[in-house]
């Protein structure tokens, strides 16, 4: 909201030119939570877990519905990554702040993207669906789609204990046993023998009920690298730096740099490269982000694509000094990169002209200013827990 606003105040002179309307728990109107009192007008929506309210796709969609809104941001978590949620605000004709409910799809589900990847030749971990590729032609390259059948991602998949067993067998422990919905720290386990593999299948699928299930090589002394992409409506991709988001607690993310400063010049250039590419293959829209393991001898490989924006932004906003909100929203307005002002701006151009950019084809590429350390506070203290991971 403070983007947003911050970018009416300067195009329209006017920071109220857009509105906002918030969904609030009884949980959150109780804490008087910050985001209540920036917004316009909030929506009262059941408490309890999330499927009640902030991850309820008929929900949203009800309520943009009936105030009604033009367009729907879903933020991070909850929501942000169901294609339920762009395939029916699409249908009921009202902008998604994200990409369309096919590219979410294809990048935002692990086996599918871990499959696309291998399509595009981007390096993977051994997992059991090692191998897998999409049969792509020259008509999809020029549409810029490509779609995973069904078929092919099942063989990606581990059913059950005995599948994966056999799948880890030939991947060579440690293994990493993963929920493709998973997230957040859930629905993922480090599997060190045959013997701790069936407790720890059976707790990925508790953890997240329903989720197709893989099996990948644990990567050893790896950091975990990441490239920022940002896509228009008309086929154009770029890359805004990346980010080394390695210092983690219990999979999640606890201290992010940007830019990402442990893999040379050449070899992260190649990994944006990788990571547009990979954009531009499912025709993707807005924001995203593409997940690498980096090892000290200048290999990477393709971990997952997050179809959202990350709250690990700023670092990435700072860096490039592009409004990363706003350019989602002006992406969703159908307005192209190369019309965005902090872009044209980023790369050298006039902020305000008409000039179209060949990104593709520019001998040099912007450069990241200056270094930027996040830290993020977290709701545990590490003393009190005993935890051997």
């Amino acid at each position: 909201m403070r983007s947003i606003r911050r970018w009416a105040y300067e195009m329209f002179r006017n920071e109220r030119a857009i509105r906002f309307v918030i969904m609030v728990t009884p949980e959150d109107l109780k804490a008087n939570a910050e985001y209540i009192k920036m917004a316009d007008h909030y929506v009262p929506v059941p408490g309890g877990t999330n499927n009640n309210n902030y991850a309820n796709v008929e929900l949203i969609l009800d309520i943009a519905k009936r105030i009604p809104v033009q367009a729907v941001w879903a933020g991070w978590g909850h929501a942000s990554e169901n294609p339920k949620l762009p395939e029916l605000l699409h249908k009921n004709g009202i902008a998604f702040m994200g990409p369309p409910s096919q590219a979410m799809w294809a990048l935002g589900d692990k086996i599918a993207s871990s499959i696309v990847a291998q399509t595009a030749g981007i390096p993977t971990l051994p997992w059991s669906g090692t191998g897998l590729t999409v049969e792509w032609t020259e008509n999809d390259q020029k549409k810029g789609i490509i779609n995973v059948p069904t078929e092919l991602y099942e063989q990606g998949c581990v059913h059950d204990v005995e599948a994966g067993l056999k799948a880890a067998e030939e991947i060579g422990y440690p293994v990493m046993v993963k929920a493709s919905e998973g997230g957040g720290g859930k629905g993922i386990r480090k599997v060190n023998g045959a013997e701790d593999f069936p407790n720890l299948f059976r707790q990925v699928q508790t953890e997240v009920p329903g989720s197709p299930i893989f099996v990948m090589q644990l990567a050893k002394h790896a950091r975990h690298l990441e490239v920022q992409v940002l896509a228009d409506q008309y086929g154009n991709a770029i890359s805004l730096f990346g980010r080394d988001c390695s210092v983690q607690r219990r999979h999640q993310k606890i201290i992010e740099e940007a830019p990402a400063t442990i893999a040379t010049s050449d070899v992260f250039e190649d990994m944006e490269k990788c990571a547009v590419r990979l954009a531009k293959m499912v025709g993707y829209v807005s924001a995203g982000t593409v997940e690498y393991l980096y090892s000290q001898d200048g290999s990477f490989y393709f971990l997952e694509l997050n179809p959202r924006l990350q709250v690990e932004h700023p670092c990435t906003e700072m860096v490039a000094d592009v409004n990363l909100p706003t350019a989602q929203l002006q992406i969703a307005m159908g307005i192209p990169l190369h019309r965005i002002k902090d872009i044209r701006v980023m790369y050298g151009m006039q902020p305000w002209g008409d000039s179209p950019i060949d990104f593709d084809g520019l001998s040099t590429t912007p450069s990241p200013r200056g270094h930027v350390i996040a830290a993020r506070i977290t709701s545990e203290n590490p003393d009190e827990v005993c935890d051997p991971d």
